[in-house]
């Protein structure tokens, strides 16, 4: 049987997610990086674990996001290639929106590279559009990377819209995990 389980990261954990940073991002942050943010108030980095049988728990995906002023700014959002394609970056991204709403956030912004079809493409499904463009802005690439944006997040309909997405991502990932909605918890 395998398992989901969805939990803010905890300085125990730091040496996972620079082992899953370094193959998504290409290690963006350090674990100095990491340690600031678990311990910053005005940040939520979020886990995702996959727990098959009876092996350890493998961390399969990485979500962070910054609380500014009243702007929610989605620093990462990473799903082990092994796994990705199956919904899992939609569930973390509607658990960092979910976030985002709990703190009374009113909009969300992310830089993401131009690039990067998929993630834009996941992006615009959850409302996200196309403010700007930084140039050269990943310094290993000097790729550009466009500045979405999505505003409403304390408006009545985002948050029945966001009820709806995490429904169908849970109906989804049930299917695929033989897992119930409920079975998903985020600690």
């Amino acid at each position: 049987m395998r398992s989901l389980l969805m939990k803010n990261a905890t300085l125990q954990e730091v040496p996972e997610i620079l082992a899953l940073d370094q193959l998504c991002f290409g290690g963006i942050w350090s674990k100095q990086g990491y340690e600031r943010e678990i311990d910053s108030p005005n940040s939520s980095i979020l886990l995702l674990f996959l727990k098959q049988d009876n092996l350890e728990a493998q961390l399969i995906g990485l979500g962070c996001l910054w609380s500014i002023v009243e702007e929610a700014h989605i620093t990462l959002l990473g799903i082990y290639p092994d796994y990705q394609g199956q919904g899992l970056g939609k569930l973390l991204l509607t658990s960092l929106l979910q976030n985002a709403v709990a703190r009374k956030l009113e909009r969300a912004t992310l830089e993401v590279k131009t690039t990067n079809i998929s993630a834009i493409a996941l992006y615009q499904k959850f409302g996200f559009k196309v403010a700007g463009r930084r140039k050269n802005y990943y310094p290993k690439t000097g790729e550009d990377a466009f500045i979405l944006w999505r505003s409403g997040l304390e408006k009545p309909e985002f948050i029945t819209e966001l009820e709806t997405w995490k429904t169908q991502i849970h109906n989804i990932l049930s299917s695929q995990y033989n897992l119930l909605p409920e079975n998903l918890k985020q600690h």
